[in-house]
């Protein structure tokens, strides 16, 4: 027996050398093997204190062919509340001995609630997660921005008030201004709307945006969808902006309405003037009128999924307006301009005033087909001066068209990059009849002046090249 023994100890120690020796050549062991990060610096962006961020994440590679253990990954500033990451599927602030598969990767995670600043401007909150793999320290910084936001929850305005553009408004439920009582929005206030949000207005609302500093109403996202695309560019973020039934002495300027699930509406009997304002990403119509009195001086209407505008009875005038569709996530379910309620055949039966549009020096140009309606003969529709997509010909109602012309707008859709200014190309740069010019259109959207020789649509000023 003990001969035996004797005989299969040394096959068990030569079998478990062997052993050892395969498992200590599974892993990589040099000190020059440390894992390779997608980012150096993970920059998270800037977002509103006091509530959790949206989720970043970057990878960790292992290009080696044997496993790497990275023996600890730590949160250097500890379980402070701020950042939190999540490692290959398991949440903390210290991990340890994680492998990564040959020419395998995991995925960290992170997020973060950013203190609150107690002052109007931003303030960058820094991490360190450091990797300890071989005995070699490597580190990923994070960074986000912190802005102060004053968080309004089912707000009625029942008397005058001015609200300032010192901090930026976060709106919950609604927004709504009571008849009788005025909102007015100082030069460079932004409201963003949280999902569901809404704002109304039974009396009046006045916008003091200007060139240098636009009133902004936008959805409170602002991290990108997917890679660079960033949230600016999604409708359905918040209801949209709707003017009551008899809400009147409405003025915006320079003013931003956008990613919407239903526009800017203008009800009945409503009186609504926009100047230099730009309307677009929403998931119904950028703006519709029914039976209200619209003016519109030098605004973009554009990016919508049932088409631009609808206008339906009432009064509109349009100056120096362009009509755009390259709506990104769906195609275009209607004209780009659409009419509704201008003669006998499309009556509604509301014994309400037909449509008496006038649009002048405009741009009606993009996806699908520009106007619902081809023959306005006997109607009080004029279209002056326009440039636009169809193939038609002047007449009593079209009076000194540009008909059938690409405008060339500095827009590259696939790059999803939307600028409605006119490349130095256009063929339609001179096109715009300065007579027709008026004076809340003296200006564009930049303040550059459009006279002595005015461009159509929305913008005298030259585009900017779309970053690469």
């Amino acid at each position: 027996m003990i001969k035996k023994l004797s005989a299969v100890i040394p096959a068990l120690l030569i079998l478990l050398a062997l052993t050892a020796s395969c498992i200590e050549d599974g892993y990589v062991t040099s000190p020059s093997a440390t894992p390779v990060f997608s980012v150096e610096e993970l920059d998270m962006g800037t977002y509103f204190t006091g509530q959790p961020t949206p989720t970043a994440r970057f990878v960790v590679h292992n290009r080696y062919d044997k496993v790497l253990n990275i023996s600890s990954v730590t949160l250097r500033e500890g379980d402070t509340g701020v950042f939190r990451v999540n490692v290959d599927g398991f949440a903390g602030s210290s991990f340890s001995n994680v492998e990564i598969r040959p020419n395998d990767s995991i995925y960290v995670f992170v997020e973060a609630t950013l203190p609150v600043n107690s002052s109007p401007g931003l303030t960058v909150t820094e991490g360190h997660l450091d990797f300890v793999t071989n005995g070699v320290t490597s580190t990923v910084l994070l960074r986000a921005s912190g802005q102060d936001v004053v968080r309004r929850t089912a707000v009625t305005v029942t008397a005058d008030e001015t609200w300032t553009a010192e901090y930026p408004y976060q709106v919950f439920d609604s927004l709504v201004v009571a008849e009788g009582a005025t909102l007015r929005l100082d030069a460079g206030v932004k409201l963003h709307f949280h999902d569901g949000a809404y704002m109304r207005v039974y009396g009046s609302l006045v916008t003091d945006g200007t060139p240098d500093d636009i009133v902004e109403m936008t959805g409170d996202r602002t991290d990108n969808v997917v890679g660079d695309i960033s949230f600016d560019l999604m409708a359905s973020q918040w209801v949209g902006l709707h003017f009551a039934p008899e809400s009147r002495g409405n003025r915006l300027s320079h003013t931003v309405v956008r990613n919407t699930v239903s526009g800017v509406a203008a009800d009945s009997l409503s009186a609504v003037t926009m100047v230099n304002c730009r309307l677009r990403n929403s998931a119904g119509y950028a703006l519709t009128t029914r039976h209200a009195d619209v003016t519109l001086a030098g605004c973009e209407v554009a990016d919508a999924s049932l088409g631009a505008m609808m206008m339906h009875g009432g009064k509109v005038t349009a100056n120096h307006c362009t009509f755009a569709n390259y709506y990104l996530f769906t195609a275009p379910r209607g004209a780009i301009v659409q009419f509704d309620h201008y003669d006998s055949d499309t009556d509604d039966g509301s014994g309400a005033p037909y449509l008496s549009a006038d649009i002048t020096n405009s741009i009606v140009y993009g996806l699908g087909t520009d106007l619902s309606v081809a023959d306005f003969s006997g109607t009080d529709v004029t279209i002056r001066s326009c440039v636009l997509k169809s193939a038609g010909s002047d007449d009593d109602n079209f009076i000194r068209c540009v008909w059938d012309t690409d405008p060339v707008f500095a827009t590259v859709r696939s790059d999803y990059f939307f600028d409605y200014r006119l490349k130095p190309e256009s063929p339609v740069l001179f096109s715009a009849d300065p007579q027709l010019t008026l004076p809340e259109t003296a200006m564009d959207f930049y303040g550059t002046p459009r006279l002595p020789s005015p461009r159509p649509g929305a913008y005298q000023t030259a585009p900017e090249e779309p970053e690469e």
